[in-house]
């Protein structure tokens, strides 16, 4: 499934799941999650916020008073397939 596919499936219901997932470390049945479903879901969730949220909105914003270091909206983000 390629990061288009994936953003496609992932309803709002969905991505409050995976960032309770991620917070917990369980899924909704008290399944711990792998290493690899960890990443796959936090992925899912920094996509989901891309194209759905406005920077300030997504998990991990920060703001940009930096006391002059680069300020996180002018990184820019690459993913490598």
């Amino acid at each position: 499934m390629n990061d288009i596919d994936l953003i496609k499936t992932i309803t709002p219901d969905i991505y409050e799941r995976f960032k309770k997932a991620i917070e917990t470390g369980k899924w909704n049945d008290r399944t711990l999650l792998t290493e690899d479903q960890k990443a796959i879901t936090l992925r899912a969730i920094i996509l989901y916020e891309q194209v759905h949220l406005l920077e300030h909105e997504r998990v991990g914003f920060t703001g940009s008073n930096n006391c002059g270091k680069k300020a996180a909206s002018d990184q820019v983000l690459k993913w490598s397939d």
